[in-house]
């Protein structure tokens, strides 16, 4: 059992400021050393940055001590000038919790330094609105097109007439799937840790293989030793293992097989393969694969923009993950997603 001092330690020792408030006269009793580490707080600067989290308290503590057990722990987000002058944007938790001795009450937290999620959340944001404008662009000039020739065709056939509404209908359809997945707020919630979303790894496979069967019927799918489920954003893994499947089909010949895996990974986490044994990737290409709008020699007679394996990779990491490929010994590729989740 750990005594008083090992819990002193692991919170001196932590990169998040900790700390005791006491509810009555409002002094700091405690704040831990990451207070001077991250933000060069001094005693008499935590003390002054202490009002802060006494802002909104004596309502909060009038209802807890009424029974509102809601009032107990809150989280909220604020700014705290850094050690630069930069200001660093903070998360705080706090609890109230009454002491068993005197029966005080204390306010103890957490101050976090989120600079990094926020990073993360504004490049998710801007990754989001690059995807939605390039696809956008040309969609737009379809839409005008095709409804120009919905106007003119007066005198065109009726099978004329019936290939331009699915032209239409389809253009409407892919801007619904772009407001739906492609939205900033859409991309920016795929792997958040508080994502309740679940789904079958054996499903998910089944599901990107069956799709893409109308095109190749000789894709196999295995998943080894894997749980009934991973907590993921499965439209967001979805979405990769439709991006590689669909390089898969377009570089490679009718007869060529594909290989759809799901395993635990050697290095923990789950991985996820497709592998195909067709031509492999040029190795000047390789280190440039996942670069945005590159478009690799075999690309030149097939249609496209240089963005799906850049987007697919982008969705990986936001699950903090990796998105890798290998030329195999004899011919062929293979392109991995690893995901560190537990299996």
């Amino acid at each position: 059992m750990l005594s008083a001092e090992h819990y002193r330690q692991i919170l001196d020792n932590s990169s998040d400021v900790h700390w005791m408030l006491d509810c009555d006269s409002g002094k700091l009793m405690y704040v831990s050393p990451a207070a001077e580490r991250v933000f060069g707080f001094n005693p008499e600067r935590a003390q002054q940055v202490a009002s802060q989290l006494l802002s909104e308290l004596p309502a909060r503590l009038e209802a807890f001590t009424s029974g509102d057990s809601t009032q107990r722990h809150r989280t909220r987000e604020a700014e705290f000038e850094g050690r630069d002058g930069v200001m660093i944007p903070v998360e705080i938790e706090s609890t109230l919790v009454p002491d068993v001795g005197s029966g005080a009450i204390r306010l103890v937290g957490t101050v976090r330094d989120v600079r990094e999620r926020a990073e993360r959340e504004k490049q998710q944001k801007k990754f989001a609105s690059m995807v939605s404008h390039e696809f956008r662009t040309p969609l737009s000039t379809i839409d005008g097109a095709i409804q120009r020739l919905e106007m003119t065709s007066g005198n065109a056939d009726e099978a004329t007439k019936k290939r331009y509404r699915k032209i239409q209908t389809a253009v409407d359809r892919l801007l619904e799937l772009i407001n739906e997945y492609l939205s900033p707020e859409r991309l920016a919630s795929i792997g958040r840790k508080r994502q309740a979303d679940e789904i079958s790894p054996e499903a998910l496979l089944e599901t990107a293989a069956e799709a893409a069967r109308s095109r190749r019927q000789a894709i196999t799918v295995q998943a080894l030793n894997m749980p009934q489920w991973l907590r993921c954003d499965p439209q967001g893994m979805r979405l990769c293992l439709d991006i590689l499947l669909d390089n898969a089909i377009k570089y490679t010949k009718d007869n060529i097989a594909i290989e759809l895996k799901a395993s635990k990974a050697a290095e923990g986490g789950v991985e996820f393969q497709v592998t195909d044994y067709g031509a492999p990737i040029p190795e000047d290409e390789l280190n440039r694969l996942f670069e945005k709008g590159f478009r690799g020699r075999a690309a030149a007679s097939q249609p496209g923009s240089g963005l799906g394996l850049y987007m697919a990779k982008a969705v990986v990491e936001v699950h903090g993950g990796t998105l890798s490929v290998e030329n195999l010994p004899e011919s062929g590729k293979k392109f991995r997603i690893w995901l560190p989740i537990a299996a």
